[in-house]
């Protein structure tokens, strides 16, 4: 990842879970390591981590596991979620390694919704879509879900942000949280596996850099 010295984006009023930010844009580019290949992206104050590829982002995505093989099947593409998508690291590695897949990045930052569009449209993937949470339609499940989730919305946003989505994963499939661990990582955990149903178990997958990876797998 190459971050200019200069790039660290100034105080915001925005929170980066603001369906509109109000500060200016003020866009700039950022090269950085997705997917094995260093990539250009577009990223603008009011969003989360608007100046890098975040440390709990990159825990993550030296976490988790290969995708697993996926193909159109007779209703279409498998589908795989970016939950918390911000300008769009994590979704836009799911679609680099998974092209056959349709990758859902999904927030409620327009302005974030906006960047992860141009910079899919920047690599040339189409399998990816940008978009609200209640755009995607109910009857979608997931070959995998990988998310930064915004834990400063507060816990019970939270929670009920992870009740939503997880049970969304098609059987035998894992999500992969990572989550800080001053923040609550582990009670988190323990909380997922008390309320989450029993299809559904959770435990810790790694730990590196005051990060916790929480890896949540469906039974098959």
């Amino acid at each position: 990842m190459t971050t200019p010295p200069d790039a660290a984006p100034e105080p915001s009023p925005d929170h980066y879970f603001t369906a509109q930010p109000a500060s200016a844009e003020e866009r700039r580019e950022l090269t950085v390591r997705l997917a094995g290949r260093e990539v250009t992206v577009e990223v603008a104050s009011g969003i989360f981590s608007p100046g890098r590829l975040d440390l709990g982002t990159q825990v993550l995505l030296r976490s988790v596991p290969d995708l697993p093989p996926v193909a159109p099947g007779p209703d279409g593409a498998a589908n795989l979620l970016d939950l918390g998508c911000g300008w769009g690291p994590v979704a836009l590695t799911m679609a680099l390694e998974s092209p056959a897949a349709t990758v859902w990045a999904v927030d409620v930052n327009e302005r974030a919704l906006d960047l992860a569009r141009r910079n899919a449209a920047r690599l040339g993937l189409e399998n990816v879509r940008a978009v609200r949470p209640e755009d995607v339609p109910a009857d979608v499940r997931f070959a995998a879900i990988w998310s930064n989730p915004p834990i400063r919305v507060g816990k019970d946003v939270l929670h009920d942000m992870l009740l939503h989505w997880l049970p969304r994963l098609e059987p035998g499939t894992e999500a992969y949280l990572v989550v800080q661990r001053n923040l609550g990582a582990d009670s988190l955990m323990a909380w997922l596996n008390e309320h989450l149903d029993d299809e559904l178990s959770v435990s810790r997958r790694a730990s590196a850099k005051g990060f916790r990876v929480l890896e949540v797998a469906r039974a098959g």
